[in-house]
């Protein structure tokens, strides 16, 4: 009894010191967001003096502004982990996703009409049962370039 005891407080103290060693982080995102950075999904950690950028940026200009701002705010360790991304071709995505609307067998006598914008994409239309909805946008979710998908779908 008394050895499961002094073995309990010693994993105990070990907890407490593996604990103690690890940095916590510290979300930083909003002093970024009112930089005006022209990143989507921007996420900004600060741990233990380094500052993580996460994101996606059109250009490298863009990522390099986020780089560039960390220093200013007297950071000296930055990991700008910003993704480029190609602009969407949104005609591309219009014509994929009423292939895909199309050809899926859930939605055989459906209604609809798709416009996408910089990867947004719009659905609008009539569908037969509600469950029908929630399948074609996430069919639409899927197709590459769409970073998000607005419906106005009704049903018959």
């Amino acid at each position: 009894m008394r050895r499961t005891l002094v073995a309990a407080v010693f994993l105990l103290g070990l907890q407490t010191l593996a604990a103690a060693d690890v940095p916590q982080a510290t979300d930083v995102t909003a002093r970024f967001q009112t930089a005006g950075l022209a990143i989507d999904q921007l996420q900004v950690y600060e741990v233990g003096g380094i500052v993580l950028i996460r994101g996606r940026a059109k250009d490298a200009t863009a990522a390099a502004a986020a780089g560039a701002y960390a220093q200013s705010l007297g950071y000296t360790r930055v990991a700008n982990l910003v993704k480029m991304t190609e602009p969407a071709d949104d005609v591309a995505i219009e014509r994929k996703a009423e292939r895909e609307l199309t050809v899926h067998r859930s939605l055989d006598g459906c209604k609809f009409t798709v416009d996408s914008r910089e990867g947004v994409l719009h659905i609008a239309g009539r569908v037969q049962h509600e469950l029908q909805k929630d399948v074609a946008i996430q069919l639409l979710r899927n197709i590459d370039g769409v970073r998000e998908v607005q419906s106005t779908l009704e049903r018959f």
